[in-house]
């Protein structure tokens, strides 16, 4: 007998959005002024035209613009909520976590706090975690994600730098009797043998230590072709898993949103899925990649363009380093 893990009863309600992207617009042109590359060749590469830098200011700081548009957009004041959730690879410290900071900018002063650390992952995951909380008893959850890549890229390498972008989003989450379903997987990887990494001790200059040198700068490296091939893959095992889950076929999810990392992987995933480009959403040409933060942006731009309708089923499907990957579907 085949089992369908659904509950229509226990999803979430998106009680508001919000989303905020810095002003400072890199273009293509702009990167091939100071790299051996052209707007030709990234484009046809990755489907990017431009991207937006933060400019070196804090991480926290888009943050806590996103989480206010969130908060205003749901008409709730920052008291209400009860919980902040941020999730990001790029913190400002390791300590104190971005959601005590988030926390105190808005004033969300009877909430608690939790970072959550799953790289492009995390917007996923961090709606599957916000879900369990809300049904643990907590009743209003701002959720952010805010994502500073360009604080890890490598300059110099014209094959990753090129694809990255800063943005940070923002939803107000409540309980309500929608559907929900998530499926969250891993392929953990070797420390010897990472496919995308950020490796925080690069520098050793402690005193006594046999490699005591300031030349070994921490920055993020790639292997292209193996997170191709396994976000390929992946995508389209999370989405089917999760539409198992929900009792739903393909055709009846009205849009999926996924993680913008390159528009190849995005077309794929796609094709994988058997599913028209005109039900999936992108804006990588825009924004690049924003690891976590791309699918609440998405979402911010669908709110504001008036296309997310009463009823519609999303699927928000993503991978990530670690590897990571995951797909959660909800009803609006």
């Amino acid at each position: 007998m085949k089992i369908v893990m659904n509950d229509n009863n226990r999803g979430i309600k998106i009680a508001g959005i919000g989303s905020f992207v810095p002003p400072l617009t890199v273009t293509n042109e702009d990167l091939a002024g100071t790299l051996d590359t052209s707007d030709e060749w990234i484009y046809s590469r990755t489907g990017i035209k431009t991207r937006h830098y933060n400019g070196g200011k804090p991480n926290y700081t888009m943050a806590v613009e996103a989480a206010r548009g969130a908060l205003e957009n749901a008409n709730i004041s920052a008291a209400e909520i009860d919980y902040v959730i941020v999730t990001t690879s790029t913190p400002d410290f390791l300590y104190p976590i971005t959601a005590c900071l988030v926390q105190n900018a808005v004033g969300a002063v009877n909430a608690a706090c939790l970072d959550i650390s799953m790289a492009c992952t995390g917007f996923v995951g961090g709606l599957d975690v916000a879900r369990g909380l809300l049904y643990s008893g907590y009743n209003k959850i701002l959720f952010v994600a805010s994502e500073c890549l360009t604080l890890h890229a490598d300059f110099k390498d014209r094959a990753t730098c090129v694809l990255f972008g800063d943005s940070a989003g923002a939803v107000v989450l409540e309980r309500a009797g929608k559907l929900f379903a998530s499926c969250m997987k891993a392929k953990g990887v070797s420390p010897e043998a990472p496919v995308l990494y950020y490796k925080m001790n690069n520098m050793i200059n402690a005193p006594f230590c046999e490699n005591n040198s300031d030349s070994i700068l921490p920055r993020l490296q790639m292997d292209g072709k193996e997170v191709y091939k396994f976000a390929v893959d992946a995508m389209p095992e999370a989405a089917k898993a999760a539409c198992e889950k929900a009792g739903l076929g393909l055709d009846e999810i009205d849009l999926f949103i996924p993680h913008q990392a390159n528009i190849r992987i995005v077309q794929t995933a796609a094709k994988s899925l058997g599913i028209g480009m005109d039900k999936v959403y992108t804006n990588i040409e825009k924004y690049g990649n924003t690891s976590s933060a791309c699918m609440p942006v998405c979402l911010d731009e669908l709110n504001k363009a008036g296309r997310l309708k009463e009823g519609m089923k999303l699927c928000f499907v993503g991978f990530g380093a670690g590897l990571t990957y995951g797909a959660v579907i909800i009803e609006i």
